[in-house]
């Protein structure tokens, strides 16, 4: 059943879209009956799938028990054991959680603390956050501001503030032939360095960067060495370095957190979609001990606050979801069950003349295309490629997260793969065949 008139302001206007209705597994299904595998968790959220039966117990429990109380008069058991649950888990240092609803606010959560964490120290002067171009933090304008999506950007412009944005990590594109890529992650690193000098270092608040590059660039990971060099060169001039893994953290890279896969630890790091799974808004901030104390010595209040951060219902759904991945073994699934999809993926494009790049980690892949492999140049962005890729996956029963603007905003599609943790081998198999009927009939000519 199609809506042909609606109320909802929705996200593009003029389309009709599917209703959907019930969800089971790594399926979700619409009310004309269609089926949908979900390759791309929505929006690499839902990484247990539809319908979890324990996670949506738990929710039922703690609406029984209580759904909300506001977090100026009440904390609750279940917010205290899930922050027990992520302290335990975290990168070395990281001593407290601070919830929220959702990734853009997390960011800005981040942003503000970080900030407000050196006028505790006695450093008002830091004023400046470095970020990196094609980057994706969130949508609200904190988080437009620190993100390098220029398409996001472009009409917001005047209300942001001014964020310095330097080169991202895109090896596929910017390391040259010559260069390894241990060379390139320190070119990069020199460059970051020299924007800290041009501004001062004593006036830089933080740099911002999402470990694991997700919507913007599609599943773009880090060099050898690049982030433990930036690590070093933050802690040289007393800047804080923030780590984005709403998207590529929680398990999606294979590992619980993508930084551990570098050896690096951030000082403020924001978590969401795969830590409650989409089964209720949550996100986080998790919060290196040594600022803790900084805002507990000073002040005593961070000057920061939602009506829902630490809603009781949320937090449930969340802890539910940590406790099902840690039992079942799924980071370690999630790992293999990648292993097979960059396999798969690799016999499917490997040779094909308009996939230039396959890359990510764990269940957080992407493919990039292009009009000819030997130059790398991307199709014409008049032709709508990755719109056409998602209209004929979407055909053939299948979600994807495909995206325009790749390499400069305006230049380049790419289609980015998120699965359910629980995806079985002939799902990912599945996956890869419809994909690859899915893009050869968007193709132009196809």
């Amino acid at each position: 059943m199609l809506r042909a008139m609606t109320r909802v302001f929705h996200r593009t206007l003029g389309r009709t879209l599917p209703v959907a209705v019930s969800g089971s597994g790594v399926t979700l299904r619409d009310a004309d009956g269609r089926s949908y595998i979900d390759a791309s968790g929505g929006a690499a959220v839902s990484c247990l799938g539809h319908g979890h039966p324990e996670v949506t117990a738990a929710m039922h429990a703690q609406i029984d028990r209580l759904a909300y109380a506001h977090t100026s008069f009440f904390t609750t058991e279940v917010a205290e054991a899930l922050a027990d649950t992520l302290v335990a888990d975290a990168p070395e240092g990281i001593g407290h959680v601070y919830f929220v609803s959702g990734g853009s606010e997390a960011i800005e959560a981040a942003l503000k603390m970080a900030r407000q964490y050196f006028v505790e120290t006695g450093q008002p002067e830091r004023r400046h956050f470095v970020a990196r171009r094609q980057s994706y933090h969130g949508n609200t304008l904190g988080a437009l501001a620190v993100g390098g999506n220029e398409w996001r950007r472009a009409q917001f412009a005047p209300l942001l503030i001014d964020v310095a944005h330097v080169s991202p990590c895109y090896e596929y594109r910017d390391r040259a032939d010559d260069e390894t890529p241990e060379a390139y992650g320190r070119r990069l690193v020199a460059e970051l360095e020299a924007e800290f000098e041009r501004l001062g270092p004593r006036n830089v608040i933080a740099f911002v960067a999402e470990t694991v590059v997700g919507a913007t660039a599609g599943a773009v990971p880090p060099v050898p060495g690049y982030l433990r060099g930036v690590r070093e060169l933050c802690d040289r001039h007393g800047i804080l370095l923030v780590l984005d893994e709403v998207m590529c953290g929680m398990g999606r890279t294979g590992t619980l957190h993508a930084c551990e896969q570098e050896g690096v630890a951030p000082d403020l790091m924001t978590i969401a979609k795969g830590l409650g799974g989409g089964y209720q808004p949550i996100g986080a901030v998790l919060v290196q001990q040594r600022i803790f104390d900084a805002f507990a010595r000073g002040s005593g209040f961070f000057q920061h606050g939602h009506t829902y951060l630490g809603h009781a219902v949320a937090c449930a759904a969340a802890l539910a979801v940590q406790r099902v991945i840690r039992r079942d073994g799924l980071l370690a699934a999630c790992a293999e069950r990648g292993a097979q999809l960059r396999a798969r993926l690799g016999e499917r494009f490997g040779a094909h003349p308009h996939v230039g790049d396959i890359r990510g980690r764990g269940l957080f892949m992407a493919i990039e295309l292009v009009s000819e492999r030997a130059t790398k140049a991307p199709f014409d962005p008049a032709l709508k490629l990755h719109a056409r890729i998602k209209q004929e996956a979407m055909a053939r029963g299948l979600m994807v997260y495909p995206m325009g603007g790749t390499i400069d905003g305006r230049r380049g599609d790419h289609v980015l793969l998120a699965p359910p943790f629980i995806v079985t081998p002939q799902q990912v198999d599945r996956i890869v065949e419809l994909l690859g009927e899915a893009v050869d009939a968007a193709l132009p000519g196809g």
